[in-house]
């Protein structure tokens, strides 16, 4: 469920933001969404895994296992 709220900022910024969320063709409200995940740490997590295995070389399998293999207890 979503749910409004009200924001208050100059009104020559929010012109701006808005000609800038045009131009990216989003709207404020996507990139205010987008922002508060981002805020929370919803996003960008798959990144920092990423940038973390590769931090660590020494743990790379060195090949790719099979389904069984994964599924093996």
């Amino acid at each position: 469920m979503r749910q409004n709220i009200t924001l208050s900022a100059d009104a020559a910024l929010i012109r701006s933001a808005r000609e800038k969320a045009h131009a990216e063709h989003a709207s404020l409200n996507d990139l205010f969404r987008r922002w508060l995940k981002t805020y929370l740490g919803h996003e960008g997590r798959p990144t920092a895994v990423r940038d973390l295995l590769a931090s660590m070389p020494y743990a790379d399998a060195g090949r790719a296992f099979s389904r069984d293999e994964r599924n093996e207890r």
